[in-house]
């Protein structure tokens, strides 16, 4: 995961960088989404990140059919932004980059970030 998130981190500290190939950038939102399912198992909450992933995750109510009554959706680099804790969550649905429909929703804020990003460069060297 920490190769896959490095390999778009130019682009998360700098929206102006080059935008990564779309296999990189769902590798990444893939991974994360994947680890906060593992992290926060269950099934109350779905969280979306089209066109790349969506995991169900905490625990609480099953939800089998239709549309869930909890949903957490975002675009690829919002939700790599707060995946890395380079963004707020409560920002970011204020600032209207996220949908947090259902009383439950907002939980997902408590399992990130799933991994930190900083903007020097021994971030990098720890990859390595």
């Amino acid at each position: 995961m920490r190769a896959a998130v490095a390999a778009v981190r130019p682009w998360l500290l700098d929206e102006e960088a080059a935008v990564p190939a779309r296999g990189e950038l769902g590798a990444a939102v893939r991974m994360t989404a994947r680890a906060l399912a593992e992290s926060a198992p269950g099934h109350s909450v779905e969280v979306r990140v089209p066109p790349f992933v969506a995991v169900q995750c905490i625990e609480g109510p099953r939800h089998t059919r239709g549309t869930p009554p909890n949903v957490v959706e975002t675009d690829p680099r919002t939700w790599l932004l707060l995946a890395t804790g380079l963004a707020d969550f409560a920002a970011v649905r204020d600032d209207g980059k996220l949908t947090a429909s259902g009383n439950r929703a907002d939980e997902v804020s408590r399992w990130l970030p799933i991994l930190r990003v900083d903007a020097g460069p021994e971030w990098e060297s720890r990859l390595l």
